[in-house]
């Protein structure tokens, strides 16, 4: 009995002296007509989801029957809360569709207006204030299939504040017409007033990832208390709309609860808790302890771990089953990609109340272990609006993890090239100019010279406003300013290493400038580096875009997806400074520096030979076997380099073409 008691009385302690949260969470995976939780008005609960409408002239709202207590009155504090939520809009093959679904909040008490005959409200606003609800206010997010006069011309996700026109709204790639499953992630950061969302559309037969954030006080529109659900409508045209899952999480600090009269209960658990502490710690400290002596099966990666970080700052460390929690136990709908060493997956951490993404290392990758501890030790300290941020590491249960800023629009290659969504082309040069920032602070601006050795659209992401961030630092190495350069075993991917790295096995800026440079030309062509399928004379990128160079025709190589919707100054400029980057002698490549006032039109673009150059290299006493794989799984075997079309010329010591790629425009990168 005593056992049961001290934890008791503990827990009671420490309820008493820390602050008041109030909490409010549930999970629904499907619904039924007898769950008291949610309350009906016009919609019902049937197979399992939630029937918002089914037909023509359609209302129907479903709300949790608790309600939500948004702010504090006394101390004016608000809540942070998440909810999460799976949904269907099925036009049933009809052309003709509408209107959507709203997830919303309200005061307590609101009901569908009366009177309603058309769609556009989505059930939230009479038919005679559609742009100004001040009897029935309202915050929302609606997803929207229907174009009245006061919506964009297309389907979108928008933010409503007691108006039906959004103060914010993205165009959605829904999928009516298809009736597929949609997603979304609805927060609100009360510390920034940010309301945010995450959500699926589809493009063809692939899902794809949107976002949309818009900063509000919710206090100066909603009461203290609210309820919060679904509203949805349909007027002349229909859609079957409903809710299959539906998940909320809310805390609200408002303050400690202790008052006088239990300050004396406060005092007398104070004085004989805390000798009850003190041996519960104890007893925790030996539990640690023995489950750390269990699970440290690996003490020399502790080792390693502790020098990387003694001069780190910033990121925390964070418990596996705060991960665990934080991805739904790493599940397959949190993946957002699978690299190298590991798969990353989208999480939300309820304490920092936001998403983020979590990178797991495979494990008994002694490899991935040298990579882990050198990319924590890098980007730990490294401060850049256009660099991804660690937030967080975990080394725990044979796990190594790493927790970075979520990146709403992923990474830039599944723009380019997967079809995630189009990138305009004040998007794509932008971006450019992003990468160019990071790079110029990676190898000039900070400490130490940092050299990336793996700078490729997959590792350039993406934010929710499409600016771009480098991130992956897996295979960075630090150097000294004056140095500038490494010799390594073979790193990178092919494609995007300089001819130098190959044959050298030397990392240096040059050669991190030279990786930029392919990013630039794919980035302007919408084409990857290398094309096996493609016709013989455009199977290497740089080299088809360099011959367009010389022959005067370089806009020829512009992504098509575009339709001719750039600017063809920067087209060329963006072009021109990529095939200067992707120059094949080092020496020849552009600073940083150079390269960004460039792209701002602060100086000229260079004028470049009209065909692409040979590379000539010293012979490297290089071991074939010490070739190591890429991050991302591609091999460098020796048969691999003896097809780069080089050969060593033992009388003059150099590297020089061989007869079998006499053509000026032969490369290494023929082997990408």
């Amino acid at each position: 009995m005593t056992q049961h008691r001290l934890p008791l009385m503990v827990t009671i302690f420490l309820f008493l002296i820390i602050p008041f949260v109030a909490p409010l969470s549930f999970n629904f995976t499907n619904f039924s007509p007898d769950n008291p939780d949610i309350q009906y008005e016009r919609a019902y609960a049937a197979n399992n989801v939630i029937q918002l409408t089914t037909n023509l002239a359609s209302i129907g709202r479903a709300s949790y029957a608790k309600p939500l207590q948004l702010w504090d009155r006394a101390s004016g504090k608000l809540t942070n809360f998440t909810t999460q939520f799976s949904f269907t809009i099925d036009s049933q093959n009809r052309s003709a569709y509408g209107d959507g679904i709203a997830f919303f909040l309200a005061p307590v008490g609101s009901r569908i207006p009366e009177g309603i005959t058309k769609g556009g409200s989505l059930g939230l606003t009479r038919d005679d204030q559609p742009l100004n609800s001040t009897d029935n206010p309202f915050v929302a997010v609606e997803f929207d299939i229907y174009q009245n006069l006061w919506d964009p011309e297309h389907d979108h996700v928008g933010i409503d504040i007691n108006s039906m026109r959004s103060v914010d709204n993205v165009t959605w790639l829904s999928s009516v017409l298809d009736g597929k499953q949609n997603h979304a992630w609805i927060s609100y950061d009360s510390s920034l007033r940010n309301l945010s969302v995450v959500f699926t559309g589809f493009m063809g037969n692939s899902s794809v990832r949107q976002g949309l954030s818009h900063i509000v006080d919710l206090r100066d529109h909603l009461p203290e208390w609210v309820i919060f659900g679904f509203s949805s409508a349909t007027g002349n045209a229909s859609a079957v709309q409903s809710i299959q899952s539906w998940s909320f999480s809310s805390t609200l600090e408002i303050g400690e609860k202790t008052s006088k009269g239990n300050t004396g209960l406060v005092v007398g658990l104070a004085v004989g808790g805390g000798v009850l502490v003190c041996g519960l710690c104890g007893l925790v400290v030996f539990v640690y302890w023995k489950k750390r002596r269990e699970n440290e099966d690996d003490p020399e990666f502790d080792e390693i771990m502790d020098e990387e970080l003694e001069r780190g700052t910033g990121p925390r460390k964070f418990s596996y089953a705060e991960l665990a929690r934080a991805t739904s136990k790493f599940s397959q709908e949190e993946k957002l990609g699978e690299g190298g060493f590991g798969g990353v997956y989208r999480g939300f951490l309820r304490e920092l109340n936001s998403y983020v993404a979590v990178k797991r290392i495979s494990r008994g990758s002694k490899q991935g272990i040298k990579e882990f501890a050198s990319e924590v030790r890098t980007i730990s300290r490294l401060r850049h609006r256009n660099l991804v941020q660690l937030i967080g590491w975990c080394h725990e249960k044979r796990e190594l993890l790493l927790v970075y800023e979520f990146m709403e629009n992923g990474s830039l290659d599944s723009h380019l090239f997967k079809g995630k969504s189009m990138l305009t082309w004040a998007a794509r040069y932008k971006i450019a100019q992003d990468l160019a920032s990071a790079l110029l602070y990676l190898h000039e601006e900070w400490e130490q010279c940092v050299v990336h050795r793996d700078i490729k659209s997959s590792n350039v992401l993406l934010d929710s406003n499409f600016n771009a961030k480098l991130g992956d630092f897996g295979l960075a190495r630090l150097v000294d300013h004056e140095k500038g350069s490494q010799t390594t075993v073979l790193a990178g991917t092919m494609g995007y290493m300089a001819p130098e790295c190959v044959i050298t096995g030397r990392a240096s800026k040059e050669s991190d400038v030279f990786s930029f440079g392919v990013v630039a030309v794919e980035i302007a062509c919408g084409r990857k580096p290398i094309n096996h399928k493609a016709q013989e004379s455009e199977i290497n990128m740089v080299e088809w875009v360099w011959n367009l160079y010389g022959f005067g025709k370089l806009t020829e190589a512009a992504d098509p997806k575009l339709c001719g919707d750039f600017n063809e100054q920067e087209m060329e400029r963006l072009m021109i400074v990529g095939l200067w980057c992707a120059h094949p002698h080092s020496r020849s490549r552009p600073s940083n520096r150079q390269v960004i006032q460039t792209l701002n039109f602060e100086a000229s673009v260079p004028i470049l030979p009209s065909e692409m150059p040979v590379a000539t290299y010293l012979a490297p006493s290089m071991n074939k076997s010490s070739l190591q794989p890429s991050n991302d799984g591609t091999s460098f075997g020796s048969s691999q380099i003896q097809s780069l079309n080089f050969t060593f010329n033992t009388d003059s010591s150099q590297l020089t073409e061989s007869s079998a790629a006499s053509s000026s425009t032969s490369s290494l990168l023929k082997t990408a």
